[in-house]
């Protein structure tokens, strides 16, 4: 009944995906060249060999796949590495590496047709979903063809556990399609284990593995704006937390003259709207994008680029993790730690809640209810800016033995 349902609504958004998509490209969230893939027109070709697949939603899922790519890059029995999402910032990203046997295409409409012509266009010879980026047509045909399923990193939230229990036995017969799944926490085995999933063991987080795969340097001569100043970053804002840091940085300007906001937005397309929003509030601002000379009384540093993120952790030591004082659940606070950064958080972060528990427990990041909690915390740390390396190097260590382990049981299924 779920699926004929289910398939009835695939459908119909497949019959609008031309008003969808070309919406899309108006708004700058859809590759007018590329789009095509999701209508299974491939721009790669397939190596008739042994490929291996991974696919993940967006930025985040993708980026915490990028050192075992390159792992599994080294090994002479995987010919191919395929890895699908569904967004424009995803594939923007992956253009910044430089992959041997690895290519990107964009995750077909998971009706049946198109999951059928993808798998026999791609031949994989495993599956690999990341966290919860479960689509049943696709799961449904990869069964059919005995190609094996391999859940990374899986999450299951208390709020998508309520929604898959409500649809039944429809999430019984999907859960039970996949071979194996190493979750990201011990809530998820749990949740996995109502389904009836068998197969499940707990390795780690893949996002403490450490991802230094590209280059890292500013220019020259921002390193040198930043260094002279009293620097923090809002990083991964979401609509709203902007404004926060708009009133933070007001707040901080009384008592530090010499200082300057770096705002690293969640979707840069939004960068025209917070020009504006600096306007107004009577702040000077400069956007990465222009690659002119700084002046000298910038406010906010506005970075309005994709895939540049790390660089600006490796020299502000002070980061606001956005999406957590919206109800959001949250974005990823090990890319900055990984950089030696302290990290600030609101109160929404249940995507994330077991790893900024560890964190907190560690004195590697601290929870700030409100604004005026979080201008009091960051004059203290530009009070105090040494940060302990020794426990930024115990994160590292954790993150290599769970890529070591993660490697070994890709391995393990593909062989």
């Amino acid at each position: 009944m779920f699926l004929f349902i289910y398939r009835l609504i695939i459908n119909l958004i497949f019959l609008l995906s031309p008003i969808i998509i070309l919406y899309r490209i108006f708004r700058n969230k859809e590759d007018p060249k590329r789009f095509k893939e999701k209508l299974c027109f491939y721009s790669k070709k397939k190596i008739k060999k042994k490929l291996i697949w991974f696919h993940g939603a967006s930025v985040g899922e993708i980026l915490s796949i990028i050192p075992l790519v390159f792992k599994l890059e080294k090994n002479r029995e995987i010919d191919q590495i395929l890895i699908t999402s569904s967004t424009l910032s995803s594939s923007n990203i992956l253009k910044q590496f430089k992959f041997k046997k690895t290519i990107h295409q964009f995750f077909p409409i998971d009706t049946n047709q198109l999951s059928n012509k993808f798998l026999n266009y791609w031949k994989p010879s495993l599956a690999v979903f990341i966290d919860s980026e479960i689509w049943p047509n696709m799961v449904f045909n990869l069964k059919k063809k005995s190609i094996p399923i391999l859940l990374l990193n899986a999450r299951i939230t208390n709020r998508s556990f309520r929604r898959w229990k409500m649809l039944g036995s429809f999430s019984n017969d999907v859960f039970q399609c996949i071979d194996k799944t190493l979750v990201s926490n011990v809530e998820t085995i749990k949740y996995l284990k109502y389904f009836g999933v068998k197969n499940v063991k707990s390795v780690g987080n893949l996002k403490f593995i450490q991802n230094r795969y590209k280059n890292l340097s500013l220019s020259k001569n921002l390193r040198k704006f930043i260094l002279k100043k009293n620097s923090w970053c809002s990083s991964s804002t979401h609509r709203g937390e902007e404004l926060i840091s708009i009133k933070t940085h007001k707040i901080l300007k009384r008592k530090h003259n010499n200082l300057l906001s770096v705002i690293i937005p969640r979707h840069v397309e939004r960068s025209n709207e917070l020009i504006e929003m600096f306007n107004h509030h009577k702040l000077n601002v400069h956007c990465h994008s222009w690659k002119s000379k700084i002046p000298e009384k910038t406010d906010i540093y506005l970075v309005d680029t994709y895939g540049e993120t790390e660089k600006f952790f490796n020299l502000i030591k002070i980061v606001f993790v956005g999406g957590s004082f919206v109800k959001h659940g949250g974005q990823n606070p090990l890319e900055p730690v990984r950089h030696g950064c302290f990290v600030l958080y609101g109160p929404y972060v249940n995507n994330f809640k077991n790893i900024y528990n560890y964190l907190d427990k560690i004195n590697l990041s601290k929870k700030v209810n409100n604004i005026q909690n979080l201008n009091k915390k960051i004059k203290i740390l530009f009070k105090n800016k040494n940060k302990s390396k020794l426990v930024v190097r115990k994160v590292k260590k954790f993150g290599d033995k769970i890529l070591i382990s993660t490697v070994k049981e890709i391995e393990r299924v593909l062989n």
